[in-house]
């Protein structure tokens, strides 16, 4: 059993403090009030959150995810606590159905057995998208929704090798047999996310009526909104059934745009990074499912033609972008913790509570990762070098800034 104190703690949503914070075998047992003078660990300074939770995520430090080896994930997992990152949904774009599969299975061997920060299931933007909203997915793979298509992702969900792991789709669902497939992912709990569209307003409020929940990187490669025709993100944000992905690299989504988003949707975004190999690693030439991207000294990652492709983003970074806008810490918190695990209904994640997952990182004042433990394990502790390695409760208090 190990104790953490703190002068403030996210708890139901709000910033609250002191209090501490006590872990057993993995979990929260327990949240008092007060910092408990006997505390194994007592933080002086900063803000102790639930582990973050990065919902779409193609790759990152030099890692393109559908390419993955065994090797390749254990490293990430190791390294995304560095950015306060416990629980991430890996994302494949569009490809063949067949290399999509096959990226599954390398993930299904080792994805169960990660040593840090865990894999919650893969998330396939793609192949069901619009020809005319592709952003940078290659449009030779876009494919119709049909019966058989969705039944072979369906099929991974069973299969030995594979089972369980696809837990979203994002699709666009103006697409032949796409009112059809969402109906059918969402009955067999695959969380469908709507995005790379061209949908009128009427046709995203129909696909919730379907069971769609989400709605991939808002505002971005999808119907715009209109005064007169909402599109994609004006049917999102009028629509309370739907969890908003927000892109908060303040490239992909302008800031005034971000605190609209915020303020029409409260409760409702979910920071997501839509990082890919580029992010945490320095400029230069990187890999999106077979595309050649480019990161300049901008920190945007594009294409030959000089379309964004994903982003550079760390969902630490994120954070701290939205504060710096304005926005209120408690929420944006809540939206890089339990907006994103509840939209995967996993209330065992995002959140400081008895029985939840004991996934804490420990924010400096300007909300730096410091300390890291997933399921009460230390997997990160700043200025160490590198990933820490040790479960020591100690490591915390020495680390603690003057």
């Amino acid at each position: 059993m190990t104790s953490i104190s703190a002068p403030r703690v996210l708890i139901d949503g709000r910033l609250t403090g002191p209090a501490t914070v006590v872990l057993d075998d993995g979990v929260v047992t327990e949240v008092l009030e007060g910092a408990a003078p006997d505390a194994d660990i007592a933080l002086a300074s900063g803000v102790l959150s639930p582990g973050l939770v990065d919902i779409q995520t193609n790759g990152c430090f030099g890692v393109d995810f559908i390419t993955a080896t065994a090797d390749d994930w254990r490293r990430v997992s190791a390294q995304l606590p560095s950015t306060g990152v416990t629980a991430f949904q890996p994302t494949y774009i569009t490809a063949p159905l067949e290399v999509l599969f096959a990226g599954l299975e390398r993930a299904g061997a080792v994805l169960p057995e990660l040593p840090g920060a865990q894999a919650i299931g893969v998330h396939l933007e793609g192949p069901f998208l619009s020809p005319e909203k592709p952003g940078v997915h290659d449009p030779r793979y876009l494919v119709a929704p049909t019966p058989e298509r969705v039944g072979a992702v369906l099929a991974t969900l069973t299969a030995d090798a594979t089972r369980g792991l696809v837990t979203m789709v994002t699709l666009a669902p103006e697409l032949d047999g796409g009112p059809e497939a969402v109906r059918h992912l969402a009955k067999a709990g695959v969380r469908v996310s709507l995005g790379h569209t061209d949908a009128l307003a009427e046709q995203v409020l129909a696909a919730a009526d379907e069971g769609a929940t989400l709605v991939t990187h808002i505002f971005n490669a999808q119907r715009p909104l209109n005064h007169r025709e909402p599109g994609v993100p004006g049917a999102a944000l009028y629509d309370s059934r739907f969890t908003c992905g927000l892109i908060a690299d303040l490239h992909h989504v302008a800031p005034e745009i971000c605190t609209l988003v915020w303020r029409a949707a409260p409760g409702r975004v979910a920071l997501v990074t839509d990082a890919i190999a580029a992010a945490g690693m320095p400029p230069g030439e990187y890999e999106l499912s077979g595309i050649r991207v480019f990161l300049d000294e901008d920190g945007v990652p594009r294409d030959a033609a000089g379309v964004i492709a994903g982003s550079a983003l760390t969902l630490d970074r994120a954070v701290r972008n939205m504060i710096g806008i304005g926005l209120d810490e408690a929420s944006v918190l809540q939206a890089a913790t339990r907006v994103p695990a509840d939209a995967l209904g996993r209330p065992d994640l995002g959140r400081i509570e008895p029985g939840a997952r004991a996934d804490l990182v420990w924010f400096s004042d300007a909300y730096h990762p410091l300390h890291t433990w997933a399921a009460g394990r230390s997997v990160f502790q700043a200025g160490s070098g590198a990933p820490a390695s040790t479960d020591s409760p100690d490591l915390a208090r020495e680390r603690q800034p003057a």
